[in-house]
């Protein structure tokens, strides 16, 4: 049905699409576990916060594992290459989740207030870790990670824990924190009422324009601070490449390029900066709804400037700019994605059916009066 080179567009497509779909539906439930022991003044209202994602948490967090899965078995060398070169940062963010599913489960079956305190702040890690090291993994793969294959297609990764501490990674957690306090305090507002959505409302105002600001921040540093990619030999798309046979100029300014060769890449940017600051406006309006859209659109519109701009580099390498991979050599075999795609088009409507099923049972507006009402059978 398609050929190689459209395969392979489509899959980096279908990636995007998974991060985008983490991003937006886990997105919310990472901010608002940060907020959670900030915005929450008392037992009743912690437990309003919670429940507003208890029933649902667990379904968005399985984007995440689609995405694994996904890029192990149509970018099998990307996953082999980035988990075992930040397998320490994997863990990190693995181990933080942990605290989730024992939180919401265990948080309310025991009266005393130190437990309770406790689970709090471990669902505040929960979603603080689990963002941060995500935003920190956006801003080393913009800067390239210290790797390098031999003439096997070997991996050596050179670098630790510690060195994923850049400056430009550390802006982009910056950035990442603050769309996800934006996204969770949107969806919280949408979800409670009184004093809770008053104060999620204080958040947003703040957060937008934190967000904007320093998403512009690192616009500029990308234009004029980061060295970029560009492959400058010819590119035979209809075969499996071997990555190493290819020459590539590093140089800055290079991401933008793109933006010159697809202009309605520039889309994506706007977009994103637009909705941020809209957003606020209609929380204040009180339609929660439309600007839980909105700030769905800035992270997706996020997540596409930055894959935009790399395209076509999925992994690119800072020790050895040859090896850095890009979708035309670090892709499964044009079998292997036909069958892939095969499956994906079976089953992700179902998944995307049955969620927005679950959201259409589960909407309407948690509050203290349903908490008293349902002690032992609320989170």
């Amino acid at each position: 049905m398609f050929d190689y080179e459209v395969l392979r567009i489509i899959w980096w497509g279908l990636l995007v699409f998974l991060v985008c779909g983490f991003a937006v539906m886990d997105g919310f439930d990472l901010g608002i576990g940060m907020l959670l022991p900030f915005l929450g003044k008392t037992d009743d209202e912690r437990r309003v916060i919670i429940n507003t994602i208890g029933p649902t948490w667990e379904g968005n967090q399985t984007w995440l594992v689609t995405l694994g899965g996904i890029t192990f078995g149509a970018w099998s060398i990307v996953y082999a290459v980035l988990f075992s070169g930040v397998y320490a940062g994997l863990l990190l963010l693995l181990f933080a989740l942990f605290l989730r599913p024992v939180g919401f489960d265990y948080r309310s079956k025991v009266e005393s207030p130190k437990w309770r305190s406790f689970w709090d702040w471990g669902l505040f890690v929960g979603g603080t870790v689990p963002a941060v090291v995500l935003s920190l993994a956006v801003g080393n793969l913009i800067v390239g990670l210290p790797f390098e294959l031999d003439a096997d297609l070997r991996s050596t990764y050179t670098g630790g824990l510690f060195d994923l501490f850049q400056l430009f990674p550390l802006l982009c957690v910056l950035v990442g924190v603050s769309l996800f306090l934006m996204h969770g305090a949107v969806y919280l507002h949408w979800k409670t009422e009184s004093f809770i959505a008053e104060r999620a409302q204080q958040v947003i105002r703040v957060s937008s324009i934190l967000f904007v600001l320093l998403f512009l921040l690192a616009g500029v540093w990308v234009a004029f601070g980061i060295d970029g990619y560009r492959v400058t030999s010819a590119i035979d798309t209809s075969i499996t490449a071997n990555p190493l046979h290819k020459t590539v100029e590093k140089g800055a300014g290079l991401w933008l390029a793109n933006y010159g060769t697809y202009p309605w890449l520039l889309l994506a940017p706007i977009i994103t900066v637009i909705a941020a600051l809209s957003a606020p406006f209609f929380t204040a309006k009180q339609h929660s709804a439309t600007a839980f859209m909105l700030s769905s659109l800035a992270m997706m519109g996020a997540i596409v400037t930055a894959g935009g701009s790399m395209f076509p580099f999925m992994l690119p390498s800072s020790l050895s700019a040859v090896s850095s991979l890009t979708i035309w050599d670090a892709s499964a075999s044009h079998y292997t994605m036909k069958m892939l795609l095969a499956a994906t088009i079976v089953f992700m409507p179902i998944v995307i059916a049955y969620t927005s099923w679950v959201y259409r049972i589960m909407r309407g507006k948690v509050t203290v009066e349903q908490i008293q009402e349902n002690p032992h059978t609320l989170y």
